[in-house]
């Protein structure tokens, strides 16, 4: 699959999907947003992070910020928090980069404020990431890293096939579902309390009867 400029979408969106496929939609379809203390901590701490004029040599390794990345195969850009050239003898799998000689390994690294999760909903963004970065540059990428704030360490990720096929499924239902127009249904579940869209979504609702069922079955006890 192939999308043009005008499909693309963005590539921070696969954590929010991961997360829970209606607050995607909430957010990217009907552009609704609510901040609680955890996305506020995350914004904070990327104030820090997102300087886009930041290019450091860091001893081996050079350092750029809020890289544009993108792959048309997804149909996602976005801005990398952090790129990591790292130097690398491997001529056929690397790059090149104007103002340091040698050959360089990008290697994709994010910064989260709270602490490593239970499941991959971190490690399919950093994963798509890598992804971009392939496409991009014609490599292939290994691993990247997490930085978390709360336990101030860095956790390292191989992008695995595993991750990789998660992601390609999760593009392509994100473009259905972009594509549709239409809401996913609620999936209540304990992921429901730590959501900022909570209570935009209204999730308790999801076993409640709709208005024309429990019109249906109140008109009919009045009846009979």
């Amino acid at each position: 699959m192939y999308y043009d400029d005008d499909q693309m979408l963005m590539l921070s969106g696969i954590q929010h999907y991961r997360f829970c496929p209606r607050q995607w939609a909430l957010i990217h379809l009907e552009q609704q947003w609510a901040d609680n203390r955890l996305t506020m901590e995350g914004e904070v701490l990327h104030k820090h992070v997102d300087d886009a004029a930041y290019r450091q040599k860091c001893g081996d390794y050079i350092c750029l910020r809020s890289v544009s990345i993108a792959s048309h195969e997804l149909g996602l850009y976005g801005l990398s928090d952090v790129i990591e050239l790292h130097p690398t003898e491997d001529e056929t799998n690397s790059i090149r980069h104007p103002k340091y000689p040698g050959w360089w390994m990008p290697y994709p690294v994010e910064y989260k404020h709270g602490r490593p999760k239970k499941n991959e909903v971190d490690e399919v963004q950093l994963a798509a990431q890598a992804m971009c970065l392939e496409e991009q540059y014609s490599i292939s990428i290994s691993w990247g890293a997490f930085f978390y704030h709360e336990i101030r360490h860095r956790v390292e990720v191989e992008i695995t096939p595993y991750l990789r096929d998660i992601v390609r499924q999760c593009t392509r239902d994100m473009h259905s579902i972009f594509k549709s127009g239409q809401l996913p249904a609620i999936a209540y579940g304990r992921h429901c309390g730590r959501c900022s869209l909570k209570d935009l979504c209204m999730p308790e609702t999801a076993n409640q009867p709709t208005a024309s069922t429990y019109l249906k079955h109140n008109l009919y006890e009045e009846t009979t």
